[in-house]
């Protein structure tokens, strides 16, 4: 399993891909904001996408919709990971296409929680 963590926060980055590798997913890319994401999307089979809400280019909830706006993409597992808990921002993460949501600070059990609730790893 290929998975994309995009947040423009190194510190993150690296939480998310220590609670990943723990449990057994050791194929991970990293992108910072985006843009870049989008690009590593474009080039690279990606089973599953966590990214972060506020990121500078361009932000998760942009990168949301355009993953699905694109036919290839649109069945892709996403959970997002953002510090944005409102009840507001939620119900517009869900309705923009995010599979799960989870906010920060979060425990590793939560991650892998929300994990194998939407692809059975």
């Amino acid at each position: 399993m290929r998975v994309l963590v995009v947040d423009d926060s190194k510190t993150m980055l690296r939480i998310i891909g220590n609670v990943l590798r723990q449990i057994g997913i050791n194929d991970i890319i990293f992108a910072e904001h985006g843009r870049e994401a989008w690009e590593i999307l474009l080039k690279n089979k990606i089973d599953i996408l966590f990214t972060d809400w506020n990121m500078p280019i361009m932000n998760g909830l942009e990168l949301i919709k355009k993953i699905r706006d694109k036919e290839e993409l649109d069945n892709m597992p996403i959970i997002m990971i953002t510090t944005e808990g409102g009840k507001r921002e939620v119900i517009t993460a869900l309705k923009a296409g995010v599979d799960s949501y989870i906010v920060k600070p979060f425990t590793p059990i939560i991650l892998k929680e929300k994990l194998k609730d939407i692809c059975y790893v």
